[in-house]
């Protein structure tokens, strides 16, 4: 019996536009071939941060594209974040949580809701202790949790923001990646570019193309190139001048539309079968994104694991990204829905008949 993965956020293979892709890369080549395999700037390949900044409305000094998002959280928090205090949602993603307890930070959790980040938690937290380096949020579609920050706290957290001099990191890998409902405008467009965003093509294009992006405040944007240089001279022209190539093609949207289609056929199907298989079991449902994040009341997930991949189903547990011990992370991106389907069904199996 296979295992069916709950846990990696990655998109389905189907998602990939492996030929459209395989023929910008060979354009790219030609036509730019001895600038894109050479060393080149930090700051990336420059038509692309030209596009970038066109659709932020920024000057393209300020876009930094970097080999994935991760890498320039990587990236800032060593310019900020050394032995500070920063502070985040609870739950978080895990891997900026890695990276900071690595630098020696203290990161703080904050309380969140449906709704996302509670602002009056994050008003305490400002008023009170040193001075954060920074806040670190994921507005749209939240990993883990899959929650979207509402338009009235977004608005509320630019203000507690700017009224105690706290930059704001915005990661917002996921938030074209919508199946329902309207957009929320961003924390970058509430602030006017005050706030610090971050995306990527890794869901809306390919992962494997290692291509991310930030809009920094300029002096932050030098700060950060200066770090990249001494790390890794040059980023990866090619990947990022594939990226510019499929989107002047105007690839880019109907692409995006495609995957939307492909995945929310995956949220679908684990609804329903949550809905079917554990209807006592509290489950977010997140309008896009890649995740849903479910509470067991008082059943330990880590307890719960080996039981769930002795019935062929893994899952994360949402220790592992702050939460508490009787909450879970599923991804729907990758598995069919046919295997979700199954999945749940197996971890249902595996939990205990009261739950």
């Amino acid at each position: 019996m296979a295992t069916i993965s709950f846990a990696r956020g990655v998109p389905a293979p189907e998602c990939l536009a492996v030929d459209e892709l395989a023929d910008c890369a060979s354009s790219a080549l030609a036509r730019d071939g001895h600038t894109i395999l050479s060393y080149g700037p930090s700051s990336g390949y420059a038509p692309l941060r030209e596009w970038i900044a066109g659709r932020h409305g920024v000057d393209p000094s300020r876009v930094f594209i970097t080999n994935g998002s991760l890498q320039g959280f990587v990236f800032l928090a060593q310019q900020l974040a050394p032995g500070k205090r920063v502070l985040a949602e609870l739950p978080t993603y895990d891997r900026p949580l890695k990276i900071l307890r690595e630098l020696g930070a203290h990161t703080e959790l904050l309380a969140c809701d449906d709704e996302g980040l509670d602002p009056d938690a994050l008003q305490a937290a400002l008023s009170s202790g040193e001075r954060p380096a920074f806040l670190y949020l994921i507005p749209t579609f939240q990993n883990p949790s899959g929650r979207t920050l509402s338009e009235e706290r977004r608005r509320r957290i630019v203000e507690l923001a700017r009224e105690h001099d706290v930059l704001v990191l915005e990661d917002d890998p996921y938030g074209l990646v919508r199946y329902e409902g309207e957009a929320l405008p961003s924390l970058f467009d509430l602030s006017d570019g005050e706030v610090a965003y971050s995306s990527s093509f890794s869901k809306t294009i390919a992962p494997g193309l290692r291509v991310g992006y930030f809009v920094f405040p300029e002096a932050l944007a030098r700060q950060v190139e200066a770090t990249a240089t001494s790390t890794y001279i040059t980023p990866v022209l090619l990947g990022q001048a594939t990226v510019h190539e499929f989107v002047s093609r105007g690839h880019f949207e109907p692409n995006l539309e495609r995957v939307r289609g492909l995945l929310r056929a995956r949220r679908d199907a684990m609804l329903a079968a949550l809905d079917r298989d554990l209807p006592a079991v509290s489950a977010t449902r997140p309008e896009g994104g890649y995740f849903l994040w479910l509470d067991l009341d008082g059943v330990d997930a880590t307890q719960l694991l080996p039981a769930a991949e002795a019935a062929g189903v893994t899952f994360v547990q949402g220790t592992d990204f702050g939460g508490p011990a009787d909450s879970l992370r599923l991804a729907f991106s990758f598995v069919s829905p046919a295997e979700i389907d199954e999945g749940v069904a197996r971890l249902a199996s595996a939990l205990p008949v009261t739950a």
